[in-house]
């Protein structure tokens, strides 16, 4: 499971008015500290989009991250571009303040720190995310898992920052107690959630971006636009064609904990992918390495060969928290699972001369065939 990448940075009162793109925006890397960033090119920019077509950007602080909105239109430009990029921002602020760790008064930080015995209510949308979190857990056997606050504040990757020594332990067995989804009990129709440990806390990086990206599409969808790009933290969302009339084009990066380089070009549409990586965000105390990525099954940092996982999905949600669970499974594991529910999903393993690709049968049809459906 990943850490929420940093304290939320401020948001300028009066944001930027977005960025008309003639052709095609260059490269450009999300920042964020707790996932492999997917880096998002269009790589018709060696023929320039169709002069019928036009790339609007809109981008800014979210989350501890960054967001990118890019929206496509004829050549009369968009319509109102100051109130949809109003509703992003908006809509992104709102999520933020109901799912953040960082935010004290956040709707989860608040019910972290209820000690009650009673049903909680949340929002819609928090309650979206537990139930999400809820399917993710029993499709991956326990290998992802919302309730692991503690024990990543124990190895150093919550608000509090880096220790100067990792749990002993017998803290991390006293943290596991109070971990695990069967000490929680969602009632949808009441939208509350109730704590059968007083102690539970709950933690939403590995499946929070993904969801934003998915109402960010939704958002603009309703809006009447059909070609976008959504990224969240490194978290997409694509839908219909870039300015030049073809597929949005992702590059998956190729693990390395210095500098950003291309490891392979996916064309999507109307679909979602995101990437979990265990290289960037980690520390080390008195020589051993502890990455932000930990299996709630042992309440500890991932140990293995496993340098990535990208997964392509309908949702973005679903896509953010299965790479994050494949992760944790590791190599072996993770690829069987991945193939056991035909998910369409890249595996990077660090091998004894480099690193090596496995991919599952339905990575391999989607990216063969972008308008193929999963």
């Amino acid at each position: 499971m990943r850490s929420w990448p940093s304290a939320p940075g401020p948001r300028p009162s009066d944001p930027p008015p977005p960025r008309a793109a003639s052709g095609v925006s260059p490269l450009r890397a999300a920042i964020v500290a707790t996932a492999l960033i997917l880096l998002v090119t269009t790589l018709d920019a060696c023929t320039t989009g169709a002069p019928s077509r036009r790339t609007f950007e809109f981008d800014g602080p979210t989350m501890g991250t960054r967001f990118s909105v890019k929206v496509v239109t004829g050549a009369g430009g968009l319509e109102d571009a100051g109130a949809l990029d109003r509703a992003i921002r908006e809509e992104l602020d709102h999520l933020n303040g109901l799912m953040s760790t960082w935010d004290p008064d956040s709707e989860l930080s608040r019910f972290n720190r209820f000690a009650g015995a009673e049903p909680f209510r949340v929002s819609r949308e928090t309650f979206d995310v537990f139930r999400w979190s809820a399917e993710i857990e029993a499709l991956t056997g326990g290998a992802f898992d919302v309730t692991i606050a503690p024990l990543i504040d124990a190895w150093g990757f919550g608000p509090g920052g880096h220790r100067d020594q990792f749990p002993t332990d017998e803290e991390i067995a006293r943290l596991r107690g109070d971990t695990g989804t069967q000490f929680l009990e969602l009632d949808d129709a009441a939208l509350t959630v109730r704590k059968t440990r007083p102690g539970v806390r709950c933690e939403f990086s590995a499946l929070a971006p993904g969801y934003a990206a998915d109402r960010l599409a939704r958002l603009l969808a309703a809006r009447g636009v059909g070609d976008f790009l959504v990224d969240v933290g490194g978290e997409l969302r694509a839908s219909g064609r870039n300015d030049a009339g073809r597929p949005w084009q992702i590059a998956i990066e190729r693990p390395q904990p210095i500098g950003r380089a291309i490891g392979r070009l996916v064309a999507i549409s109307d679909r979602a992918i995101a990437t979990s990586g265990d290289y960037r965000n980690y520390y080390e105390v008195k020589g051993e390495r502890a990455v932000h990525i930990l299996d709630p099954r042992t309440g500890r940092p991932i140990r293995h060969r496993l340098a990535s996982v990208t997964v392509i999905d309908d949702l973005a949600v679903r896509a953010d928290a299965l790479s994050t669970a494949l992760m944790v499974l590791g190599p072996e594991e993770g690829l069987r699972l991945a193939e056991d529910l035909d998910l369409a999903a890249l595996f990077i393993v660090r091998g004894d001369d480099g690193f090596v690709e496995h991919t599952t049968r339905r990575f391999d049809a989607l990216v063969g065939s972008p308008n193929a459906g999963p």
